[in-house]
């Protein structure tokens, strides 16, 4: 097989528990890392996982949206021509509404 050589610098830890990994799932690294380079030049597309925890802020929002949703205050449409005009209704009841409040 015709191969290539790419040098990358990486943390000595990552590498070491990511070799370690791989190998746990039966892959050596260079296998796994020319996998995503397939994937990336098939799909043009970069896609992560980071197993974080979410922000308080996120949790919040969530809670928000959920709170919204379960008291009927979402709008949905199965046509996104009648979003948009709905959206466009929104912005031109908004304005009309700052410019009443700014003659007074």
């Amino acid at each position: 097989m015709n191969t290539a050589v790419i040098n990358i610098k990486i943390d000595p830890k990552i590498k070491k528990d990511a070799k370690k990994m791989a190998a746990q799932l039966g892959f050596s690294l260079s296998a796994l890392l020319n996998g995503y380079l397939r994937h990336f030049l098939k799909t043009k597309s970069v896609h992560f996982s980071l197993n974080e925890e979410p922000t308080e802020y996120l949790l919040k929002t969530l809670r928000e949206s959920e709170e919204d949703r379960l008291a009927g205050r979402v709008v949905s449409f199965d046509d996104p021509q009648k979003g948009l005009k709905f959206l466009d209704t929104m912005i031109d009841d908004e304005r009309k509404r700052k410019r009443k409040s700014a003659r007074h």
